[in-house]
């Protein structure tokens, strides 16, 4: 009972300063909820005293030592201590960022700095310190220019002597195309950029991409900064290298992998994302939880008012999480050959529903949550989950309110469901292969080893929803 007195103290402190995220992803010691309660037999003051002296002044290992010291970086699993080292605190650093470092091979390594209310002169002294050569390029769209665009070309004159120029391309996603992802390339022959010069992305997924592309072929590579002002780029499209446009027969079908320099994410750019975007974007944090951060999901289900509203806090944290999320994925499978993939959750029946619909008719997170549901239905269908997780899932995607259906109007079919899946990037020797939920949340596999019967009745399903039927 004495050491039950003292693990009740140290939980109730614990509690006070750790947040529900603070052990990693469903591993090591399980956050503790603040709703812990224990009896305990009376004790008087003198003898507490002595007791808390005796255990925190020895080396005696009793049955509660790791939870006092769990969260020293000695006890942490494999996988914390590398989210220790790349992850610096705004607090121990003073800065008003965090830092989640993209660990890579060959010396690519690269910072994700993450923050709100950035000052000018702070931005450009992270941003110019990024720029290799005395050249850059801000290309954006005209749907955010009038917004941020002065904000950083100034940003980035003042207090260094870098030219800066910039370029505006049209907004929306049926943009994303090579013809206009080429007008990229004449300016920067335009302007006569050498191997030197940088290329900075300012904007959504879109602008991401095809810019990243572009600096991925011309002169055969250049430098580039990802500038997200989406939810969707902050916590996935900016964060690996994937770069490219979309091709009339699938989406991001001609494209490259080319990380960037950095990724710099200011949150405040936010309150200017129409709600919409806003919800389309936490379709991609979801799918984090879904996948390998099940502590994260319950986190997500527990805060989703706080995201919907902007909530300062909660959008910096979830960003945060999901960038450590992709951070780990990234490194371990940099060129998208094994788990990498099961970044694709929902995005295989989701890209299709985007081709099939016609560019521009959804957002991209939405098409993924509808697609999401799909694959957590067949996954549910072949007994790999259990209905429960089916229902929770759909309930995030309602608080999110994110679609979960095709409507009424829509011109998807089993047969366009079937032919454009079969175009999928993850198709491997004419065999496709899907990301499904398995087994506890948190876990997922990527593989061609499926019902395709199971597959074929949940399209059928949906497609019959979207057509009135019941």
């Amino acid at each position: 009972w004495l050491y039950l007195f003292f693990l009740e103290r140290t939980v109730r402190s614990l509690t006070s300063t750790l947040s529900p995220l603070s052990n990693p992803r469903g591993t090591g010691t399980p956050p503790i909820s603040t709703s812990f309660k224990m009896r305990l037999l009376p004790i008087t003051p003198p003898t507490t005293l002595l007791i808390s002296t005796l255990i925190l002044t020895t080396n005696v290992v009793t049955p509660f030592t790791p939870l006092l010291t769990f969260a020293s970086k000695s006890t942490l699993p494999p996988t914390a201590n590398a989210r220790s080292s790349s992850v610096l605190s705004s607090a121990t650093a003073d800065k008003t960022y965090d830092v989640v470092k993209v660990d890579l091979d060959d010396s690519r390594d690269y910072p994700i700095y993450i923050g709100a209310g950035y000052d000018d002169a702070e931005a450009g002294e992270i941003l110019r310190s990024h720029i290799k050569g005395n050249r850059a390029l801000i290309v954006t769209n005209d749907r955010i220019a009038p917004f941020y665009l002065e904000k950083y070309e100034k940003a980035l004159k003042e207090g260094g002597d870098i030219r800066i120029d910039t370029l505006i391309l049209p907004d929306g996603e049926h943009h994303k195309t090579l013809d206009v992802m080429t007008t990229i390339l004449d300016k920067c022959l335009e302007l006569g950029l050498d191997r030197k010069s940088t290329l900075i992305a300012l904007g959504g997924g879109v602008i991401g991409d095809m810019v990243g592309f572009a600096a991925a072929i011309y002169q055969r590579g250049v430098n580039f900064i990802q500038l997200p002002t989406t939810v969707m780029a902050m916590v996935d499209s900016s964060v690996g290298g994937k770069t490219g446009v979309n091709h009339p027969l699938g989406k991001n079908m001609v494209g490259a992998f080319h990380q960037p320099q950095c990724v710099f994410i200011d949150t405040d750019t936010l309150s200017t994302l129409p709600d919409r975007e806003l919800q389309s974007g936490i379709s991609e944090i979801i799918k984090y939880g879904l996948i390998r951060d099940a502590p994260f999901f319950q986190w997500q289900e527990e805060n989703m008012e706080r995201l919907l509203s902007r909530d300062a806090g909660a959008l910096r944290e979830a960003i945060k999480r999901s960038c450590e999320n992709k951070a780990e994925v990234v490194k371990a499978d940099e060129l998208e050959a094994g788990v990498r993939a099961t970044l694709n959750l929902g995005h295989t029946f989701g890209h299709a529903i985007e081709n099939g619909s016609g560019y521009g008719t959804w957002l991209h997170g939405e098409a993924v949550a509808i697609g999401t549901v799909m694959a957590a239905t067949m996954s549910a269908k072949m007994g790999w989950i259990d209905t429960a997780l089916v229902e929770r899932i759909y309930q995030i995607m309602y608080a999110a309110k994110l679609p979960t259906e095709l409507p009424v109007d829509s011109p998807m079919d089993e047969e366009t469901f079937l032919r454009l899946m079969g175009l999928d990037k993850k198709v491997a020797d004419g065999k496709l292969r899907l990301i499904l939920l398995n087994g506890e949340l948190g876990n997922c596999l990527f593989t061609g080893d499926f019902c395709e019967d199971a597959m074929k009745e949940t399209i059928r399903e949906f497609v019959a929803e979207c057509a009135g039927k019941k």
